[in-house]
């Protein structure tokens, strides 16, 4: 189960969720995910919220259904590929922005990434 959080729908942290999984290699090409009655039960949402996560992961070319077989992670490494890339615009960008609202300026965030990448 996930806590979700109240300032983002439920079926946008569904689409993220599973997106995270696809960039990160724990949901391969061609994985299929769990039914909607499967995954709503497991995360303790109304099945509706779900169906609706599945069908924009669907619009994206994240997913695909197969009438009678279920709902499957797309095989094109591009379509992934192009996945992570834009995951990672999005984190960067949140990040860059946290850190300016905190009062750092760019040359001081990119001091400290190098910093902590070194310990890495």
């Amino acid at each position: 189960m996930n806590d979700f959080s109240d300032s983002v729908p439920i079926f946008r942290q569904i689409i993220s969720l599973i997106k995270r999984d696809v960039a990160s290699g724990r949901l391969l090409p061609g994985d299929k995910i769990l039914s909607i009655r499967e995954m709503s039960k497991e995360l303790k949402v109304n099945p509706n919220t779900v169906q609706r996560a599945y069908q924009e992961l669907e619009r994206e070319d994240i997913t695909i259904t197969q009438r009678g077989t279920g709902v499957f992670i797309c095989e094109s490494s591009e379509k992934i590929s192009l996945l992570k890339q834009e995951l990672a615009q999005e984190y960067l960008k949140d990040f860059i922005n946290n850190m300016l609202s905190i009062g750092f300026d760019i040359k001081e965030i990119l001091k400290i990434i190098d910093e902590y990448s070194k310990s890495l």
